[in-house]
């Protein structure tokens, strides 16, 4: 199947030019260390000798389609499948590539998040295209099943301006819950324009 949609990342001719923020999804361009945005969130790195596979389960098409075409932008072949409850597993092949991001998360059998673990733009806009979903009162991240890991994604989200309430599985979680006006506003500028595949209402607007 040919996933090639137009990239987000450009505007029509003669488009406004926007500041852009340091740690924005635009400001650099693509790379591997990127994916650990989707390690934050329910995404998981195996070994097999000098390389790794990263997969994720998503619950919409869209997201399918993003995601491979974030990860093509990295270097990385990817397909996907149903799963029995109606959702869609995206998994790479494996590349010596992806193996640095498995050797930081993966402690044993345990994933979680390395020493110094950091978001920016490109981590969260990858995070977000996975597992974010806004509800009404801001956009749920959507978390792994590993608990120990919780605790430094919410202080990474915390570091970018974004301070996050723990939402456990009762409330829709594991997930982060972000509210407030200026916060939204911040992730809009962090994540940049949304793909051109995603429903509107599944993306931080600009202007709150």
């Amino acid at each position: 199947m040919s996933l090639t949609p137009p990239d987000p990342t450009t505007g029509p001719p003669g488009a406004a030019v926007r500041q852009l923020s340091l740690f924005g999804a635009e400001v650099a361009e693509p790379s591997v260390a990127d994916l650990a945005g989707l390690l934050a969130g329910p995404g998981e790195v195996v070994r097999m000798g000098g390389t790794a596979r990263l997969s994720i389960v998503v619950d919409a098409a869209w997201r399918v389609h993003a995601l491979v075409r974030e990860l093509a932008r990295r270097g990385l072949a990817a397909a996907w499948e149903p799963t029995a409850d109606q959702r869609h597993t995206v998994r790479t092949s494996y590349a010596s590539t992806l193996a640095p991001l498995a050797v930081a998360w993966l402690r044993g059998d345990v994933q979680c998040p390395p020493a110094r673990f950091h978001l920016d733009g490109r981590r969260l806009r990858l995070w977000l295209m996975a597992a974010g979903t806004a509800d009404p009162s801001g956009f749920r991240f959507g978390l792994g099943g590993h608990e120990a890991g919780w605790e430094p994604v919410g202080a990474a989200l915390a570091a970018v301006g974004l301070p996050g309430i723990l939402l456990d599985p009762a409330a829709g979680g594991p997930a982060y819950r972000i509210t407030g006006r200026r916060r939204l506003a911040r992730l809009a500028e962090l994540v940049g324009d949304p793909p051109p595949t995603v429903p509107g209402t599944h993306w931080p607007a600009r202007d709150p």
